[in-house]
């Protein structure tokens, strides 16, 4: 049986370790924190409980084909509501004469008129674009997401070669280039723009490629599962369980070891720390490490076993910080929609501060908003609604940490404070501040401490096209044999969905799997199995 350890909890840790286990690998995961989940976090205050992380449910194809993989399905595991509308988008008051509020409604259908009643004549452009995005999307999920790179043949198929013209222009024209060309409102620009941020890039770089995005909220809609994404975590650590796999929390890796062979170096195992401070060797064939990659490779190895250095790291483009407000709020907020975005008038001025040459806080910020309490009333009490508010920032851990009712560092909760101000100005809540029951902040350098994260980012490297696909940092160790990498830091990139496929590709390079598309689900090789499902299905309508 081979002996394999994962590192890091998160989703990506996880799910890899879900997955061998499954293949009839002996996992052992240790996650440093006193919880597993990673960035996917939860905080539990005055009766409110916050998820720390991710909110958007997008590509439930990603989610259905991972729990298929292990046996079971998405409707037995979570219990899903579509959101209608998917989000409101609010603008700047004052700037132009643009809408002060826009709501993205659930069906294409709908989003069609919607984007007729605000451009008369984009109907048509819409739903060339919508096709566009999907053919762009199955091509991504057929070819590029699920492939490890390992065989250039995997991308000489008759379909990449038909789509090669295609193809070129989506990868040398950015994203703000390729909407631009076809709409002109600038609420319907933003609307088709802002998912770059789920990248960690600004649209003004990001390759045209990435419209794909606008498929996932736009036609398939926007879903969020009962519980939240904690919720989430939860059934992917018991699915883990179920498959054998041993988890340790409180546990730090310091040091991950390799010895030499006639071939290179092999990974050997950890050196670990328990909760009482000793420390211990676990040794194994196989090491995949699921925390920050550069942590990983700057400080876990030796500088032998180095593949990306500082100096690599040095050439690499960040995505955005940002601060978290966590907000328990006395009484209703109607105004709010389960997904709120919040735009600011000067859209290239908000990117130049998160990513210019000199970057800085910018103000006024673009931001998001989430009330989960629209959906979930487990989330907050009777009576009060649960905002968790993200605003992108440069990835920078000098601005600082956050804390708890303003104890914060000065410059996340200025921040936080004119993000407060702005919500209740633009969506029309002028005594926002004074409803506040609860408060958190989370910053730059609490991503770092907790994490490990680089720079301090919220997300990894962003998605330029440098740091996208098979120019990203991929999921097996160039110089050390037995050690692969997933999550967000390494392919395919940043998001929940693509930190199930990073599980994935380390799972297709121990196989020697050298095909571009998803995995065909096998009988597991152990005789662990699914865990028992804890909800009855999947539930549709619901509203924001």
């Amino acid at each position: 049986m081979t002996r394999t350890i994962v590192i890091g909890g998160g989703i990506g840790g996880l799910a890899t370790a879900a997955l061998l286990a499954r293949e009839g690998h002996q996992v052992l995961l240790l996650e440093q924190n006193s919880r597993v989940g990673g960035r996917a976090g939860t905080v539990t205050r005055a009766g409110f409980r916050f998820d720390t992380g991710p909110s958007w449910y997008l590509m439930p194809s990603v989610f259905e084909h991972f729990f298929a993989l292990l046996g079971t399905s998405a409707r037995e595991q979570l219990d899903l509501r579509t959101l209608d509308p998917g989000y409101r988008v609010f603008t700047e008051p004052g700037a132009d004469t643009r809408p002060n509020c826009v709501e993205v409604p659930y069906g294409s259908d709908r989003v069609v008129t919607l984007f007729e009643e605000l451009e008369p004549g984009s109907s048509a452009k819409l739903r060339r674009y919508l096709r566009s995005a999907k053919y762009t999307s199955d091509m991504a999920e057929r070819t590029f997401l699920y492939n490890p790179f390992t065989s250039w043949r995997s991308l000489l198929t008759a379909r990449v070669l038909r789509g090669l013209p295609r193809l070129t222009t989506l990868l040398t024209t950015t994203l703000q280039r390729f909407v631009e060309r076809r709409f002109a409102h600038p609420v319907l620009r933003q609307i088709l723009e802002y998912p770059a941020i789920f990248l960690g890039t600004d649209p003004r770089t990001a390759p045209a490629i990435y419209h794909l995005m606008s498929t996932l909220d736009l036609d398939e809609g926007v879903q969020y599962p009962m519980g939240g994404f904690w919720g989430l975590v939860e059934r992917f650590e018991e699915l883990a369980r179920a498959q054998g796999v041993e988890i340790v929390t409180e546990a730090e890796v310091t040091k991950i070891l390799t010895r030499r062979e006639e071939s290179g170096l092999h990974a050997s195992g950890v050196r670990w720390r328990d909760a009482s401070g000793t420390e211990r060797v676990e040794h194994a064939n196989v090491v995949v490490s699921a925390a920050d990659l550069h942590h990983t490779e700057t400080v876990l190895l030796p500088a032998e076993a180095r593949s990306y250095d500082e100096h690599w790291w040095q050439h690499r483009e960040s995505g955005p910080g940002a601060v978290l407000v966590l907000l328990g709020v006395r009484g209703e907020l109607p105004q709010l929609s389960h997904h709120s975005l919040f735009f600011t008038a000067d859209w290239n001025a908000n990117f130049d501060a998160i990513f210019g040459a000199e970057p800085e806080l910018p103000d006024p910020a673009s931001l998001y908003v989430c009330k989960p309490s629209a959906t979930d009333s487990a989330v907050a009490p009777p009576g009060s609604e649960n905002l968790f508010v993200l605003v992108p920032i440069p990835a920078d851990v000098s601005y600082g940490s956050g804390g708890i009712d303003g104890a914060g560092d000065p410059a996340i909760e200025a921040v936080a404070d004119r993000a407060i101000a702005h919500i209740a100005s633009w969506a029309q809540i002028p005594d926002l501040a004074d409803r506040i029951i609860t408060r958190e902040t989370i910053g730059p350098n609490d991503f770092a401490h907790d994490y490990h994260s680089w720079r301090g980012g919220m997300l990894g490297p962003s998605h330029i096209l440098r740091q996208s696909a098979m120019f990203r940092a991929q999921n097996a160790s160039p110089r050390v044999s037995g050690l692969y990498y997933a999550g967000a830091t390494t392919a395919p990139g940043v998001g929940v969905p693509m930190c199930l496929i990073s599980a994935e590709l380390v799972l297709k390079r121990i196989r020697g799997d050298r095909t571009a598309g998803p995995t065909t689900p096998i009988a597991p090789r152990n005789q662990a199995t699914a865990t028992e499902p804890s909800h009855s299905g999947v539930t549709e309508g619901g509203q924001a």
